[in-house]
């Protein structure tokens, strides 16, 4: 039969069955049970004419993907699921195959694999996908050096989802979406671009983040992931701002939200100081709409300035539990009630003092104000104080709210109020909790300011407060009119986060590898282009991080460690009190060479009350707190776990600090099918990976709290749900969460709804 096959060029060629065999032996080759022949038979393919290369390979590709799980019957004649995980690992390589043909067609050169890395560098610079930058700081001979330094290997290292997801969202494509950069080049760009602040160092540095990037020991955030190397370089994942009662506040902090989120990032808004529905304005009586209208406007932005394309806007929206516009901040995202005054696309979070808390196991009263009547009438706003130990300054003012008679105020349960926490929780899996006395009693930076919310994913935990205008003026400039506004900065806050992969590395490794991780965070402050002068501020002032970690439930795994035991939490304890020693010593040693962040002096770090509140009293630790009131710190926060969810997936780990969702699934999309399962699964630790909605919860938080101890931030921490368990049960999760030093909480995720919604979350 004459059949001619479409090559990757546009050219045709006879069919050459055995160029497919040696494909499949290729990608089959070193990998247990995975048999080449299986797979070529099982892929069953119909060669026809005019057939293409990228077709077979399509069909490749899914044979090996659906072979991950295989329906089997046991000797009792029972059926059973089976997996063999090296079947994702054979077909990453037929999807990396395609990516080395494709970026050689499109780049010019004749052999599989990678091209010359420094005439890449100087085509993606000419097309402006690149920097000019690493032209400029790097000569052609160190190009070529860390070009030759790549290694093409450790693409082996990604299973098919992983490096399906970072050839979909994060390399380099040019205008019709072909393919110009390969995995290994995506690392080696970020790593001389995180490098270039080390001057001499340079070459050095970018070869040890080069190794740490490829070899999947860490994570970086998406948003370095996507833009490093490239002419706007908006490195951090989120910000945070606080938003004032006034007009000019309101627009502020929109038109930095559509910045923020056209360059990458999400925010975190506080809207505690807005005045509630019904309050008066400028004299007149109930003329106020409230918080809620404001809410829809920072919903509407983030409907219409994604992120990059890559993700949807993305805003959390911060209310004092307190406020008198509670009860309709609760209904946002709800599908009852007028949709005029619903947010259904942001995320609702409350801020809650340890008062409530303590009310609520009382079974006590509450009461909501408006912040703007309580200023007027009191003399000072409620929000900005919170109670830390023996001082009780938001107690007292708020107890002298309540005794005030001339004070409106809608007084309720406190039970009431968490119930419909509880309901919002369960159908919408929102609101996010922040637990603003435990946060700010923790906040080793309370001499420079007050934390008043957290970030979108409630791992951030960073002073922060409003801009506020001071002046508009008309000047004239080679006869041209220019309007000039000044504004008077408050702290906008930036994340800026990489995660270690514990599923990768052994608590022994940490001393070599947080460093690194340390030194490339404060390089990302030093480098970003942030879209809003206000955060440039505020990085330059606390230069603050977010180290995190990915893979626990992986790490937990490795080591031979049930989640429900106390072994798990021993490890907890001390593998945090490592990652916290090693990281805030890092950060001390690159003070001592680059200098202490500008608002060290007055600190908790420099008192030594950080580390006194923690029990911090080892031989090590008595030792480093002395080097670090000597010598200061370079970042004014250091650690933070965020939830990892897409970069945990690019190197083949557990997302954040969460059990896994399950051992292993079957994911459609677009109607195709993908089997998944978690990492190294095999029979051997088949049972150690207990799923997270059969988890007992009073286990997660108690081994968050216990961690929590060792974060100077917060960490993005969820709770799982089913059907079945009754609120009285998720009651006691809050109440446990609070009593445990547990700072914030991220989703309550319910089993009925997760799973109509895990094809979207797992990818």
């Amino acid at each position: 039969m004459d059949i001619k096959i479409k090559k990757r060029n546009g050219s045709y060629e006879q069919l050459c069955v055995e160029k497919t065999k040696k494909m499949v032996a290729y990608v089959c080759k070193g990998l247990d049970g995975c048999n080449p022949i299986e797979l070529e038979m099982d892929s069953n393919i119909q060669f026809r004419d005019g057939m293409s290369t990228k077709e077979i390979q399509k069909i490749l590709i899914q044979t090996a993907i659906e072979k991950m799980i295989q329906t089997t019957k046991d000797s009792y004649g029972n059926v059973v699921r089976k997996t063999n995980i090296n079947w994702q690992y054979a077909a990453a390589r037929l999807l990396m195959s395609d990516l080395y043909k494709e970026a050689a067609i499109n780049r010019g050169y004749h052999y599989f694999g990678y091209g010359d890395f420094s005439e890449l560098v100087h085509k993606l610079v000419d097309l402006k996908y690149y920097g000019e930058y690493l032209l400029t700081e790097y000569t052609e001979e160190e190009r070529k050096e860390l070009g030759a330094y790549l290694k093409p290997e450790r693409d082996l290292l990604f299973n098919y989802e992983g490096l399906k997801l970072l050839t979909d969202r994060y390399l380099i494509r040019g205008f019709n979406k072909e393919v110009l950069e390969l995995p290994q080049e995506r690392f080696l760009v970020i790593a001389m671009h995180l490098a270039i602040p080390e001057g001499e160092n340079k070459i050095e540095y970018a070869k040890k983040f080069y190794d740490l990037l490829s070899k999947l020991k860490m994570t970086t955030a998406t948003p370095t992931l996507a833009s490093a190397g490239t002419p706007f370089h908006q490195l951090s994942s989120c910000f945070i701002s606080v938003v004032g009662d006034n007009l000019w506040s309101i627009y502020d902090v929109n038109q930095k939200f559509a910045s923020v989120s056209k360059h990458g990032g999400a925010l975190g808004i506080y809207t505690g100081k807005i005045r509630a529905l019904n309050s008066e304005i400028r004299g007149y009586k109930n003329a106020s709409g409230g918080v809620i209208p404001w809410i829809r406007l920072y919903n509407d932005t983030a409907v219409a300035v994604d992120q990059l394309g890559r993700r949807k806007g993305g805003a959390s929206i911060t209310l004092d539990i307190w406020h008198k516009d509670l009860y309709e901040f609760l209904e946002l995202r709800t599908n009852n009630g007028d949709d005029r005054r619903k947010a259904h696309d942001i995320f609702p979070a409350l801020s809650i003092p340890n008062l409530f808390m303590e009310r609520l196991e009382t079974r006590g009263n509450w009461s909501l104000f408006d912040p703007y009547q309580v200023n007027k009438v009191m003399g000072f706003c409620l929000e900005d104080f919170y109670d830390d130990g023996d001082e009780k300054a938001f107690t007292d003012r708020y107890l002298a709210c309540e005794a005030k008679d001339s004070l409106d105020r809608v007084e309720v349960t406190a039970l009431e109020i968490m119930k419909k926490i509880m309901k919002s929780a369960v159908e919408t899996g929102t609101p996010f909790i922040f637990f603003r006395d435990t946060v700010n009693q923790a906040n080793p930076n309370k001499h420079a300011g007050m934390i008043y919310a957290s970030n979108l994913c409630h791992e951030i935990a960073q002073n922060v407060s409003e801009s506020t205008f001071a002046t508009e003026v008309i000047e004239t400039v080679d006869h041209q009119k220019q309007v000039v506004t000044r504004v008077n900065s408050g702290d906008m806050v930036t994340c800026n986060l990489n995660s270690i992969n514990l599923g990768r590395i052994s608590i022994d490794e940490l001393k070599e590898t947080v460093p690194l991780q340390i030194r490339m965070l404060d390089n990302v402050i030093t480098l970003n282009q942030s879209p809003v002068s206000e955060a440039r501020i505020t990085s330059d002032k606390y230069r603050a991080i977010g180290l995190g970690t990915s893979g626990y439930h992986h790490y937990l795994v490795n080591n031979h460690i049930a989640w429900e035991s106390e072994a798990h939490f021993e490890e907890a304890d001390r593998l945090f009190e490592e990652i916290a020693y090693q990281a805030i010593k890092a950060s001390m040693e690159i003070a001592k060479e680059k200098g202490a962040y500008p608002e060290f002096e007055g600190s908790e770090w420099q008192t030594g009350k950080y580390f006194e509140r923690r029990g911090y009293t080892s031989k090590r630790w008595l030792s480093l707190q002395e080097d670090v009131k000597k010598y200061g710190l370079r970042n004014g926060y250091i650690t933070a776990v965020a939830p990892t969810g897409s970069t945990s997936n690019i190197a083949g780990t557990t997302a954040g600090i969460d059990p896994i969702f399950k051992k292993f699934f079957i994911e459609e999309k677009k109607g195709s099918f993908t089997p998944k399962a978690a990492p190294d699964l095999n029979e051997e630790n088949f049972w150690l990976y207990k799923e997270a909605h059969h988890i007992d919860q009073l286990c997660s938080i108690k081994a968050c709290g216990i961690r929590q101890k060792h974060i100077d931030q917060a960490q993005s921490f969820n709770l799982y749900i089913t059907p079945e368990v009754k609120a009285k049960d998720i009651l006691n999760l809050y109440m446990e969460a609070w009593k445990n030093g547990v700072k914030t909480i991220y989703y309550i995720r319910n089993q009925s709804l997760e799973m109509d919604e895990c094809t979207s979350c797992s990818s």
